[in-house]
């Protein structure tokens, strides 16, 4: 094995353990989010998690300086992710105000197709047949997951369909700005978080309380944390490896739900979450039996 190869499986096995710890950090954050969703609106939860955020941020922005910001690579695309991201985490914590956890990440689970689906066409990304059939199966696991339900067409359902979307084109836009400073990647989705809740909370504002404050100023370290796994793991490994792991959200969903709200999982939950794992695992598997993990713009077997 040369040392490229090396460098490249690496990279790889790396990714996916920042995307996993990530989507951990991101699960504790909708859980809190939830939490707060049914006091506070979501313009006002984004608002004061993105002071938090950016106070915990500003000694790196120092570091990096202001300039890093203007002089990023690609000015728009780096406007247009920080957009779509404020999109997609607006419609999770409102999707989140009339649905359970569990609910709310099935929808989104569907992302990481969206993102495989464009990734050759977009990033110039091979996917191999066993990783698009392992992907199929995933998403066949989200609608077991999902099963017939009532709510499955509410208004709260397609939003988060439409930010699962959101999601996935924001994942491509990350994809597409790598080599940009993860302060920079992070610092753009929190500044146009709290543009958004500046301009949205005034309308609905609450009084907080001093443990509801407590717990939005640690939503914003958590959320900070969660931004700088994911990036990372996106900088580091090609998206159609990575961004599957994203299925694992599906288990801190169901845990944590469970824990904090209540919410018994049906039967149909729980074996699509299998599946949905099964399949996730099977592309880092692959991945691995592989020589070398793909990279950008370099098709390897399927």
């Amino acid at each position: 094995m040369t040392t490229q190869t090396q460098s490249r499986r690496e990279h790889a096995v790396g990714g996916i353990a920042l995307m996993l710890i990530g989507i951990f950090f991101f699960a504790v954050n909708d859980t809190m989010g939830k939490w707060l969703i049914s006091t506070y609106s979501v313009g006002q939860v984004l608002l004061l998690r993105s002071i938090s955020a950016i106070i915990i941020l500003s000694p790196f922005i120092a570091k990096v300086g202001i300039g890093a910001f203007f002089n990023a690579p690609r000015p728009w695309l780096q406007v247009l992710r920080a957009a779509f991201a404020t999109f997609e985490v607006a419609c999770f914590y409102w999707a989140l105000s009339g649905m359970s956890l569990a609910d709310t990440m099935t929808f989104y689970l569907a992302g990481p197709i969206y993102v495989t689906a464009v990734s050759p066409f977009l990033l110039g990304e091979h996917v191999g047949w066993r990783r698009w059939m392992a992907v199929l199966a995933g998403f066949v696991g989200v609608m077991i997951a999902l099963g017939p339900s009532s709510g499955a067409f509410s208004p709260h359902a397609l939003v988060a369909i439409a930010g699962s979307l959101s999601f996935s084109i924001f994942m491509v836009c990350t994809r597409l700005v790598r080599g940009t400073s993860d302060v920079v990647l992070v610092g753009t989705q929190i500044i146009a978080a709290l543009v958004f809740g500046a301009v949205t909370a005034p309308f609905t504002w609450v009084a907080v309380s001093w443990f509801d404050a407590g717990l939005l100023a640690l939503l914003g370290a958590v959320a900070m944390t969660a931004f700088l796994c994911i990036n990372r793991a996106i900088g580091m490994a090609p998206a159609s490896v990575v961004v599957p792991y994203q299925y694992t959200s599906i288990v801190w969903a169901v845990l944590l739900g469970y824990i904090f709200f209540g919410d018994v999982p049906s039967e149909h939950m729980l074996i699509g979450a299998g599946i949905i794992i099964a399949s996730g695992f099977y592309i880092f598997i692959r991945e691995q039996r592989l020589a070398k993990p793909p990279a950008f713009n370099e098709p390897p077997p399927a």
